[in-house]
């Protein structure tokens, strides 16, 4: 059989070239069943020479799998992006599993745009690491009700066949904002929301709670978003939200003595913010950060940060998709909380307060 130019090739194609059936060339493509090691040789040499490539979408309908995983993520500049997806991909791997990353940075449309185009690749299950928001928690009730397998990484949203790991971001905004009113801190700022619209945010839950129990009023002015106020639902904190948070809180005419940044992201801007202004880190102002990412303590000053799992909750939420396709639909729902650590560095360290 001769092969038509542009058109793509075939295992009979394959077949004919090497001499055997295409049963044969089967078997050798998708290692499965006994051929002679002279004969595999010659059939994997002429598809090395045709240039033959599997299609893996027809062989996976066939299983009715496409051996795929989707991705959902966030802000992909910030390193926790990063060693989340890496956590993931190293349980893919072994598994056989390929990984689509799809970004919704700004918008809970552009979370709904990333599911259905994972839909319709008929990817097998997906992984959602990104902000919660009604249009897309809607938008992903249908996915699941459909039957598409998923598992969400700290996203604020429940099914009873949708799978969840997250870390105890709660209780680790609470811990990182009372080290802060130990050290003697009465106001304290928060980088990288919006009062009125990330209520929801578990660690700015947990500051909220470590000012209502230490008796601090909650001053509206030192909370501050991105620089036009409007907080986009699944919006992500970034180093230049930090920046001119920081400059918008230094500019008042009773500055905070500390801030709790969203993510180390938002807290490197911030402590550019403030060498900028010619103050010091953390004789003028304390920096607290979120995630603990490698850079955290190599900053000037290291960053004092609460360290959260990052890969082990990617490599959980695999391990749980994976279950979930094999086992099916109704399998129950599975949740793991990882506890989060305050890690103390020298951007909170001081002997004095400026209250």
């Amino acid at each position: 059989m001769k092969k038509q130019p542009g058109k793509p090739v075939t295992l009979a194609h394959i077949a004919a070239a090497a001499g055997v059936t295409p049963m044969t060339v089967s078997r050798v493509i998708n290692e499965s069943g006994y051929v002679n090691a002279a004969t595999r040789e010659r059939v994997r040499r002429v598809a090395r020479e045709m240039n033959y490539r599997r299609n893996g979408l027809a062989r996976g309908l066939k299983r009715q799998r496409t051996e795929t995983i989707g991705l959902v993520l966030g802000d992909i500049a910030n390193p926790f992006a990063a060693e989340l997806s890496r956590g993931v991909r190293e349980i893919l791997e072994q598994r056989g599993y390929t990984l689509f990353i799809c970004i919704s940075e700004h918008s809970a449309k552009e979370d709904v745009q990333a599911f259905d185009s994972l839909a319709d690749h008929r990817v097998d299950g997906v992984i959602v690491a990104t902000r919660a928001s009604r249009l897309g928690n809607e938008r992903l009730q249908e996915l699941i009700d459909a039957g598409i397998p998923v598992s969400l990484i700290g996203r604020d949203f429940r099914h009873p066949h949708a799978d969840l790991v997250t870390a105890d971001n709660l209780k680790g905004g609470y811990e990182a904002t009372t080290h802060l009113i130990k050290l003697g801190h009465r106001r304290i700022g928060f980088i990288g929301v919006s009062l009125t619209k990330s209520v929801g945010l578990r660690r700015f839950q947990g500051y909220l709670e470590a000012l209502n129990e230490h008796g601090l009023l909650i001053d509206e002015k030192l909370i501050v978003g991105n620089r036009d106020g409007n907080d986009q639902m699944p919006g992500y904190s970034t180093e230049e939200m930090g920046h001119d948070g920081m400059t918008k809180l230094l500019s008042m005419k009773k500055r905070p003595t500390a801030i709790f940044a969203r993510n180390d992201f938002t807290a490197v801007g911030a402590l550019n913010a403030i060498q900028q202004a010619g103050l010091s880190v953390p004789r003028d102002v304390g920096v607290v950060g979120y995630d603990d990412i490698p850079l955290a303590s190599h900053t000037s000053p290291p960053l004092t940060t609460v360290r959260q799992p990052t890969r082990e909750q990617g490599r959980v939420a695999a391990e749980f998709l994976l279950r979930r396709i094999e086992d099916g639909h109704d399998r129950p729902r599975a949740e793991q909380v990882f506890d989060c650590q305050l890690v103390v560095r020298e951007s909170t360290k001081s002997d004095r307060i400026k209250s």
